[in-house]
């Protein structure tokens, strides 16, 4: 992640970071501790999906990026859309301004392809909705 360690006496220290843990409804409240060696500690969660999350997140965090884009000639104005899978954090501007580029028109079925490599991630972006044509 690039992070810098801080120095106490000429000597790096551990990385600690507060996070609350998103994958459940629990909501852990999580201490995620990274040596200069690169090794994860992760204390505070109930389950392995929290240290899981923990870990990912201090050294390479992801989103799911979720929109809508307009929809020509539809029943409804817009669609929901989303990307199928977990992008890099750094990269969601750059998707974002992708998705406020595009326009679709109807019908569009869920799971429809709305943009193919979205950002250079080679993730796609999705309907998450079905619209039919306006009558």
């Amino acid at each position: 992640m690039g992070c810098s360690y801080p120095a106490v006496n000429g000597k790096e220290e551990d990385m600690v970071r507060e996070l609350t843990c998103i994958q459940c409804p629990m909501g852990c409240q999580l201490t995620v501790t990274e040596t200069p060696d690169g090794k994860i500690d992760v204390k505070g969660n109930t389950c392995p999906r929290g240290a899981q999350y923990g870990a990912k997140e201090v050294t390479n965090p992801t989103r799911i990026v979720t929109s809508t884009v307009p929809v020509a000639n539809g029943e409804i104005a817009r669609v929901s859309v989303k990307t199928r899978e977990d992008i890099p954090k750094g990269k969601i501007f750059d998707i974002m301004k992708e998705i406020h580029e595009v326009k679709v028109s109807a019908p569009v079925k869920i799971g429809d392809v709305i943009i193919a490599d979205v950002a250079g991630t080679g993730v796609p972006v999705v309907a998450t909705k079905d619209v039919a044509k306006a009558v």
